[in-house]
């Protein structure tokens, strides 16, 4: 055997470091904090977040060099155009997405983890974990919209979904976390289960794994295999459809919202439909076109589905309930991956379905800054209302002008009202793809569930105008109450409600609110009166700043995002 026969040569790649920055730099940062936990002490961990935000920063920072042409990495030798990683405009726009949406989730969390400083290690979440599991499931995020075939993607998938699943329950001592993390857990672990047996489904019909060859594969599958190919395209669909929540993979959301700290519920409800969106919209429009027939349908009644019952179950939560607040952003949050999957839909109808796909992309841009920006002013709220209900947020302008008039911003973008332009606008493209497509039954659906989501959101916003309760005790939760159609998670909200309304306080921050919370004597929901005087942390206040300009610049320019919608960005 000749030396010539030994050599592989597809093996020997040469590596963009460029392309591949983005992740790359958010991996590294990870790792870097989580070794320079060992050696800082404990009254500097606060710096482990500070660096890294710098580092998200940074990573955000490397997209820039990536605008001027379409870069790709780890190719075949024999073959340029077939590639694992490719940075392109769709790559760009949702690396954009998630790393701005991680930036703006270090920033709460760097204010959670001040605010328990003084926790007792029994209770407090550990800051070199912390920061490493969110750096490492960023980084998987931001990989998953490069990947160009199904190994990478899986991969991927993994490497952002296995760290939230840990940080879910990272709260020592929480049975609702714990109790949360493990439904999460198990859930998801048997979605990317049958996720694997799709892909080996369709790795035996058309015998690769890159996604271009996959599409031309699938054209030419013989006729035995069909049955094999059409179900391996439905369970591959399968995982992707559970990280954007949609039905019925939704269960574990309003109890994973609840039970984990309040920054990671928001870093779930834009990132993780990232996660999911992009994947499906890869492996359909990508993949997947010749069976068009067969995931369309399905896409299509799961939006329908989907932004159906989340909008139901958001109209349905009671103000006076423990944790309302954050439920409705979490049922408001399926409703919206609901009008997420009409355009991935669509494209199954639309003669250039690359472009009907574009409405995904910039509808998903616009909510990832005005719902981290709620999510934030929900975290600032929670410094002085642990219970963290609806109806405390009663008579907030009286006490906040500024966070009153920020939330409603948010909230008025979520429901589509000026002067939130940019949310009225995106749900027009949204709305259009459908129509265009022929989808006029899924068209009017949406239009019910938008007009049944302003209720919501309108009704949330008057509130915060109200004249806030006089008398003492008039805002404090009942126990039954709180006990309510909770599911699982019912009795821990029970027991922290009854706790509040016996004026108690506990001897240390209750880690079942969240590490973003303080429960403190004398704070609303503990019975007594509000302290309005409580300062606004800087990263904090950084946060909601950071996501209230992004959507008034938004508003003010929606062609910055909604030219995505007409444009073909693979």
């Amino acid at each position: 055997m000749t030396l010539a026969a030994l050599e592989v040569p597809d093996v020997v790649q040469s590596v963009d470091w460029i392309a591949i920055a983005p992740p790359a730099i958010t991996a590294v940062v990870g790792l870097l904090v989580l070794v320079a936990d060992l050696f800082v002490p404990e009254g500097r961990k606060h710096l482990l977040g500070w660096a890294s935000v710098a580092g998200l920063t940074l990573a955000t920072l490397s997209l820039l060099p990536l605008l001027d042409a379409e870069r790709a990495t780890f190719c075949r030798l024999s073959d340029d155009d077939v590639c694992s990683y490719t940075a392109d405009q769709f790559t760009l726009a949702v690396q954009l997405l998630v790393l701005g949406g991680a930036l703006l989730t270090a920033l709460l969390s760097v204010t959670a983890s001040h605010d328990h400083a003084d926790t007792p290690r029994a209770r407090a979440v550990p800051g070199g974990e912390y920061w490493f599991l969110l750096l490492s499931s960023a980084a998987g995020a931001a990989l998953l919209p490069a990947s160009r075939d199904l190994a990478t993607l899986v991969v991927a998938l993994e490497v952002a979904s296995l760290p939230a699943f840990a940080l879910v329950g990272l709260k020592r001592g929480d049975r609702m976390s714990s109790e949360a993390a493990l439904k999460f857990f198990l859930s998801s672990v048997t979605a990317t289960a049958v996720t694997l047996m799709g892909v080996s489904f369709v790795y035996a019909t058309t015998g690769s794994l890159y996604l271009t060859e996959i599409a031309d594969g699938l054209t030419r599958v013989d006729g035995q295999f069909d049955t094999l190919a059409r179900t391996g395209v439905v369970l591959t669909l399968i995982g992707f459809a559970f990280k954007t929540a949609a039905v019925p993979f939704h269960f574990w959301v309003p109890d994973t919202y609840v039970g984990a700290p309040l920054p990671i519920a928001a870093y779930l409800s834009v990132i993780g439909k990232a996660v999911g969106f992009s994947g499906l919209i890869l492996v359909t429009v990508v993949a997947f076109p010749s069976y068009a027939d067969v995931w369309g349908p399905a896409l299509a009644v799961l939006a329908a589905l989907t932004m159906t019952i989340g909008n139901a179950a958001a109209l349905r939560q009671s103000v006076t309930r423990a944790y309302s607040a954050v439920r409705l952003l979490a049922w408001s949050s399926v409703g919206q991956a609901g009008y997420l999957l009409v355009p991935i839909a669509a494209a199954a109808y639309a003669k250039d379905g690359e472009r009907a796909v574009g409405s995904t992309v910039s509808y998903a841009l616009m909510y990832a800054a005005v719902n981290l920006g709620a999510f934030a002013v929900a975290a600032l709220v929670a410094r002085t209302r642990p219970l963290n209900r609806i109806s405390d947020y009663r008579g907030l302008y009286a006490e906040r002008p500024l966070a009153a008039l920020v939330l409603a911003f948010f909230l008025l973008c979520l429901a589509g009202l000026p002067p939130g332009i940019i949310g009225l606008f995106a749900k027009v493209t949204v709305f259009s793809s459908a129509v265009d497509a022929g989808l006029g039954w899924l068209a009017v659906i949406m239009a019910v569930n938008v007009v049944i989501a302003l209720y919501y959101y309108l009704q949330w916003t008057a509130l915060l105008f109200r004249a806030p309760e006089t008398a003492e005790g008039t805002e404090t939760v009942k126990a039954a109450e709180s006990a309510g159609p909770a599911g699982s998670a019912g009795s821990a909200e029970s027991a922290g409600a009854g706790k509040a309304a016996a004026g108690t306080a506990p001897d240390a921050p209750d880690a079942s609110l969240g590490p973003d919370v303080v429960t403190v004597p004398g704070a609303p929901g503990a019975g007594a009166a509000p302290r309005p005087g409580l300062p606004v942390p800087l990263a904090l206040a950084a946060a909601i700043a950071l996501a209230a300009v992004l959507a008034v610049v938004l508003s003010g320019a929606p062609q910055l995002v909604l030219r995505f919608s007409d444009t073909v960005l693979f």
